[in-house]
């Protein structure tokens, strides 16, 4: 067997120059953003007495585990596929401030900096840090707000009739109570849905979009079977007000909720049995979708680019926590095809 030669400094060098020339996307999401807007929140969270008593070797830095949970969340990598491309990976080595010799964090490091996270709820504190960021710098359009939900699939479960029966009464299964190692593996929180005739089982992302950027401001995260419009009211807010809303018809007769916002609406109308829409109402729906439609621009970046309509969990808060770490990751991505940069402004504004 041929002994493989290790690469030379200058190899390494050559390499990354070649990388940059063909426009390494983390190049550029490196150069955009202030990874320091973080470190306060991540220093506050780790430094707890309760998550440094267990914690053995000298843990690694917080903001490079941070950057590594977006990468992960922007390649859609499971923990053990993250540990593989850290370690083959130069480009992922030279995003998260890695040489050659440094050690790699494995797949369990992996997931207990992101379980820490979930435990201290610290994913949405995270999400709006950066969005407060962006308003600091006037980033947000603030012409108007699309509304929508989408689907996030999640592993399907075997259930039998009478288990799901059982789930949705919010029972435990008592075959399942004598196997705590298959209890662990039974998502519980997820629902059935169809949509087109096809089923899905997971849950449902709701975002509310800028219309003028496309960046996501806020978000909220239910079972698949939930309605769309049940989150319109933990989207929207006062500071909204004077701004258009656009939405689907799936979300008529929100009117109340919209009008409190003092928004004006400009959601789809929907047509009944004996009452079809008119001409006019059509020419109506066909100029709001000009807007509306933005939000699918959303979704498709999401769904083709990051593959983050499927994630590997079990249970509504590690979901919660895998949607909110992936629009995090979609706004910080958008900031680069705005071409924005967001630095803190306390250090540097």
């Amino acid at each position: 067997m041929k002994n493989i030669n290790p690469l030379g400094l200058f190899d390494e060098y050559l390499l990354l120059e070649r990388l940059t020339k063909l426009k390494d996307p983390l190049v550029k999401l490196e150069a955009h953003i202030d990874w320091q807007l973080f470190a306060p929140i991540l220093e506050v969270a780790f430094n707890k007495p309760a998550n440094r008593k267990n914690m053995g070797r000298p843990p690694f830095d917080r903001l490079m585990m941070f950057k590594l949970l977006i990468l992960q969340s922007l390649y859609n990598l499971s923990d053990d596929q993250m540990e593989d491309q850290i370690t083959d990976r130069l480009s992922f080595r030279r995003f998260l401030g890695l040489k050659s010799s440094d050690k790699v964090p494995d797949s369990k490091t992996i997931w207990k900096f992101r379980e820490t996270l979930i435990q201290e709820k610290l994913i949405e504190v995270l999400f709006f840090r950066f969005n407060q960021a962006l308003d600091d710098h006037c980033i947000f359009a603030k012409n108007g707000q699309l509304v929508d939900a989408t689907i996030v699939e999640v592993p399907r479960q075997r259930n039998s009739r009478e288990q799901n029966a059982q789930i949705k009464a919010g029972q435990t299964p008592e075959a399942w109570k004598q196997k705590p190692n298959k209890l662990r593996q039974k998502d519980v929180d997820a629902r059935w849905v169809k949509k087109n005739n096809t089923s899905f089982y997971g849950y449902k992302n709701h975002v509310k979009v800028d219309k003028g950027t496309k960046l996501i401001g806020s978000y909220m995260v239910t079972p698949a079977c939930d309605h769309d419009s049940q989150a319109l009211e933990t989207l929207i807010e006062k500071a909204d007000a004077g701004q258009p809303l656009y939405a689907d018809s799936a979300y008529v007769g929100q009117d109340a909720i919209i009008e409190e916002c003092e928004m004006s609406n400009e959601v789809h109308e929907k047509g009944t049995k004996g009452q079809p829409l008119t001409e006019e109402q059509k020419a109506s729906n066909r100029k709001k979708s000009k807007s509306r439609a933005r939000v699918e621009h959303v979704f498709g970046f999401m769904t083709n680019s990051m593959k983050a309509m499927y994630v590997r969990t079990i249970g509504y808060v590690r979901a919660v926590a895998k949607i909110g770490l992936s629009n995090l990751t979609y706004n910080l991505m958008r900031c680069v095809q705005l071409n924005k940069k967001v630095y803190n402004v306390f250090l540097r504004g």
